[in-house]
């Protein structure tokens, strides 16, 4: 017969055992976007935004590069508007810039202090809106900057240089996205200096360099990072993706990426192999593009299901803290034409479960 000592013994270890377990298991999820192009936060998208009860939006608001005659210059700005965001009061805003990589070879620490203090300098200032007699408007209040980066060995020490001098610069919270090879090697790539970090669970795959795979999301290539259980040392959020693009080749030779889904290609083209459809007659879209009968398209895009075997492999390997924000890359009419909102909250909610 077991002792009471004994039953309180197994108890004691079975309630370790459980919390062990469920340590890194994320309780609350905050729901997130990326809002990644310009002219699409209309009125039909914020009600998408509120009937997913989503709280937070990753904003681009510009990317910067490098010239000889410019120095560091922002491009590609995407600066918002008072009317674009009056009914988006219960939604948190982070300011996301995009900096190129090259443009560390460049600079020293001097030149990096300024470009610090110039992106600081911007987000604050596309936080507002000139209203009539001079008088700003605030657009967004923000507690957060996140800076997206595709940082390699030979640039980390810049970049991370740089990612302090915002935070000093700022007084606000850092984030920063995290490739998966970072992630899986830090002692090579470092850890960066942030408060927290995205991890970006797509784009594995050069779109060009492997025709029989989906370059956006493959699991079998998302299992070569995620290959077994690990901790990092700053908290991690998460980025999925719902975008799609396709390839349009002639000649066996690839010509550029159209915005085209792969359910309108359907209308006019026939499968001839997994991700490859032959084009079967000349057609237009939108009075810009004109594909030839003969034409090759390569369309990728991302189902549920295969969104949902990510998560699964995510919550077994990645140490998650109890909140988390997941965020979907990115918020365009076109997420809603390929996914239910059935779909697009379960990519949320099944991270709890």
């Amino acid at each position: 017969m077991i002792s009471l000592k004994n039953n309180i013994t197994l108890v004691f270890i079975l309630s370790l055992l459980f919390a062990c377990n469920n340590k890194h298991k994320v309780e609350k999820v905050e729901r997130a976007f990326y809002y990644w192009k310009a002219n699409v936060l209309d009125e039909e998208n914020n009600e998408h935004l509120k009937k997913l009860n989503i709280q937070k939006l990753y904003v681009k608001l510009f990317e910067v590069d490098y010239s000889e005659a410019r120095g560091n210059f922002p491009y590609l700005k995407n600066r918002p508007y008072f009317y674009d965001f009056k009914t988006l009061d219960s939604i948190k805003i982070v300011p996301t810039i995009f900096i190129k990589n090259g443009i560390f070879q460049y600079n020293n620490e001097q030149s990096l202090d300024k470009l610090a203090d110039n992106i600081v300098f911007l987000i604050d200032k596309y936080s507002f809106e000139q209203g009539n007699s001079d008088r700003k408007i605030k657009i967004f209040d923000y507690d957060e900057i996140q800076i997206d980066c595709d940082w390699t060995k030979t640039t980390k020490d810049q970049y991370f240089y740089l990612l302090k001098k915002i935070k000093q610069l700022s007084h606000k919270k850092i984030s920063c996205t995290l490739r998966l090879y970072a992630y899986k090697y830090p002692e090579a790539m470092g850890v960066p200096p942030v408060d927290k970090a995205t991890l970006m669970c797509y784009n594995l795959i050069k779109p060009l360099s492997q025709q029989n795979k989906n370059s956006i999301l493959d699991i079998a290539e998302l299992k070569k990072y995620l290959d077994k259980k690990r901790s990092y040392p700053v908290h991690l959020d998460i980025a999925l993706p719902t975008f799609y693009w396709t390839q349009l080749y002639q000649n066996n030779r690839f010509v550029e990426n159209i915005d085209v889904s792969t359910k309108e290609v359907k209308t006019f083209a026939k499968l001839v192999k997994p991700l490859w459809y032959q084009v079967e007659r000349d057609t237009s879209f939108n009075y810009y593009l004109y594909i030839k009968a003969g034409d090759q398209l390569k369309c990728e895009d991302v189902p549920a299901a295969t969104i949902q075997k990510a998560i699964d492999l995510i919550k077994q390997q990645v140490d998650l803290d109890p909140q988390t924000t997941i965020s979907l890359f990115d918020l365009d009419h076109s997420t809603f034409t390929q996914y239910t909102h059935e779909e697009i909250s379960s990519f949320y909610s099944r991270f709890t479960k």
